[in-house]
């Protein structure tokens, strides 16, 4: 390990993954209100959707599934944010369930009922102009943050990093975006007035699914994420330090989403596709960023911390030096996995995945303590004897194929998000 990754790790929290979810949590109080808001939620969604159902079947079930289908690949990339520790699927599942039962529940009438009293306090025109941007923030940042702290009080030994923090706001995030776009579609539809038609469902489909959904909701759920993760875990840090980076956390959440409802540069670019680009990537690029430097900073502390953990095994066989550092970035894991390919096939490339995920539960359960570690081990030593018998016996990349990879790709995702944005505010303008 190098003296700077040693560095990094020994300015680390401890990080001490706690057993998966059993049994216990039904024992605990904080599981059953936390339930019982989510049923209550479940509840009141159902209503809401039945309603719809009933006055327009085919353009609700539209809705739902597209927006069900957006929610996988955005589901999938939150998981994968934390490769070493995966959280538990029945957390994420609750996290998501908060995100969108609980807090769209009470953002509803919440948001509305502020936008009132901002009409009142202020003006009609303030409301009209500013309602959004102050309303909606206030109301769904709060609720959605509560979901968060709801993970915490139900599983605290799950939230052993920054990093689990985000991945659980983020599914917060998505889970308020992912319903919170059903019912403005649904509400497009009653608007329209033209009886059960798909068209304002696919419209708004395009505006908040492809053209707000990669900064929205998940965003700024896994910004206010990260405040919860390092009030948790830094015990290190004085409270009122772990306090404060709490709610700058928040309120950085809570900006980011004003910024994004404000009406900031909407008359100062014209109404073209290329003026509605630019105040989409002005307004939604600076939390993206944000929230990448927080991902690569976590992911990079815990991975530091793992990577000592492995040290401890000292059997290349479990792992050698080169997959220890490969494993502790993405980008050296997903080139370790295309040059298997490319060297010996997908059956390779499968392998080393497989490989890659036993080692880091193989450091997970060395952090826990535990004793009997045959049972990962024996996983570790079968795809290392898949991976020799198809003549590529070391999970890495030779060195130097990992930037440009990493550049290739990073230049390819970004065009294609440019061109699926462009493709969508055109659709939307020619409609």
């Amino acid at each position: 390990m190098t003296a700077e990754s040693r560095l990094r790790s020994d300015r680390t929290a401890p990080v001490q993954p706690g057993a998966h979810c059993g049994p216990g949590l039904i024992r605990l109080p904080a599981f059953w209100i936390v339930l019982t808001l989510v049923v209550a939620g479940g509840v009141r969604m159902t209503l809401i959707a039945g309603r719809f159902l009933g006055t327009y079947p085919l353009a609700t079930l539209t809705a739902i599934g597209l927006f069900a289908l957006l929610a996988v690949p955005f589901w999938f990339i939150v998981s994968e944010l934390d490769f070493l520790e995966r959280e538990p699927p029945a957390l994420l599942a609750l996290a998501f369930a908060w995100g969108g039962l609980v807090a769209t529940t009470v953002s509803i009438p919440g948001s509305a009922a502020l936008d009132d009293l901002i009409a009142k306090l202020g003006s009609p025109h303030l409301a009209a102009d500013w309602g959004a941007a102050l309303a909606g923030p206030t109301v769904e940042e709060i609720a959605k943050t509560l979901g968060v702290v709801a993970i915490v009080l139900v599983a605290r030994a799950q939230v052993n990093s920054v990093l689990d923090g985000v991945v659980y706001g983020a599914m917060v995030g998505l889970g308020f975006q992912i319903i919170e776009d059903i019912v403005y579609a649904l509400g497009a539809v009653a608007l329209a007035g033209r009886g059960d038609h798909v068209e304002p469902v696919i419209t708004t489909f395009l505006l908040r699914g492809f053209l707000s959904g990669v900064w929205s909701h998940t965003l700024f759920g896994a910004l206010a994420g990260a405040g919860i993760g390092y009030l948790v875990v830094r015990a290190d840090r004085p409270w009122r330090i772990r306090i404060g980076v709490a709610m700058l956390a928040v309120l950085g959440a809570w900006a980011s989403h004003f910024l994004w409802n404000s009406p900031l540069l909407r008359d100062g670019l014209g109404n073209g596709a290329l003026a509605l680009l630019v105040v989409l990537v002005c307004k939604g690029l600076p939390p993206l960023l944000l929230v990448l430097l927080l991902v690569r900073a976590a992911h990079d502390r815990e991975a530091d911390y793992y990577a000592v953990q492995l040290d401890k095994l000292d059997d290349h066989e479990l792992i050698t030096p080169g997959e220890r550092e490969a494993l502790k970035s993405g980008s050296r894991r997903a080139s370790a996995r295309w040059h298997a390919r490319t060297r010996a096939g997908l059956r390779a490339r499968a392998a080393v995945r497989r490989l890659q995920r036993a080692q880091a539960r193989l450091a997970v359960e060395l952090s826990r303590g535990t004793t009997d570690l045959s049972r990962w081990q024996h996983e570790v030593r079968r795809q290392r004897r898949t991976l020799t018998a198809l003549g590529h016996p070391e999970a890495i990349a030779p060195e130097g194929k990992g930037p440009w990879r990493r550049t290739a790709s990073a230049v390819f995702t970004t065009a294609l998000a440019i061109a699926v944005l462009w493709a969508a505010i055109s659709t939307l303008g020619g409609g």
